[in-house]
């Protein structure tokens, strides 16, 4: 049991660490929302450049896209090394996932635009559109990564892992002739 424990804990840590390149990724790869700022009333207001457009939610669904395919390759890796499942495999995936999309969604927010629009607008001038900053709408994309992990290494296991020994033998297998009954 200590093995177990040691080698989950080595996988949260791992795996929650692969977290970075989630948020990496996400940065890259998450469309742009732009903005634009306007004088009024003098002050800044700051405005959606497109207010029928679909980047924000495009934020949000590509963070779980490539939330849910670091859950996929998590679960491959581990179950690869390890080459069976057991619950202290399945909670450090489980954890290590969660974790994993609190740092990645923290880190986007961080390399991502400003966060305060008002003095980018400022920056960028009237009516220039700039970048919004990167907001996670949907928080139920940070179990994205976990969920995946969990299920494709369920369904690893139940497909190549390793079998339990019948308990008994099927009726009739110890006879020579095949009908249950023993053969003098």
């Amino acid at each position: 049991m200590k093995t177990e424990l040691r080698e989950a804990a080595v996988i949260t840590v791992g795996v929650a660490l692969t977290g970075v390149l989630l948020g990496l990724l996400w940065v890259w790869l998450a469309p742009k929302v732009p903005l634009v700022g306007e004088l009024s009333d003098g002050s800044w207001v700051v405005y959606f450049k497109d207010t029928e457009g679909e980047q924000a939610i495009g934020v949000d669904g590509t963070f779980t896209l490539l939330a849910l395919a670091c859950g996929a390759v998590s679960a491959a890796a581990v179950f690869v090394w390890r080459r069976r499942g057991g619950v202290p495999l399945v909670v450090a995936l489980g954890v290590g996932g969660l974790l994993g999309s609190l740092l990645a969604w923290r880190l986007g927010v961080w390399l991502g635009p400003d966060s305060d629009v008002i003095a980018h607008a400022q920056a960028a001038g009237k009516g220039v559109p700039f970048s919004a900053p990167l907001k996670l709408g949907a928080k139920g994309a940070l179990l994205a990564w976990s969920l995946a992990a969990m299920l494709v290494h369920l369904g690893l296991t139940a497909l190549f892992g390793p079998r339990d020994p019948e308990p008994f033998p099927p009726y009739g297998s110890a006879s020579k002739d095949g009908y249950g009954a023993p053969t003098a």
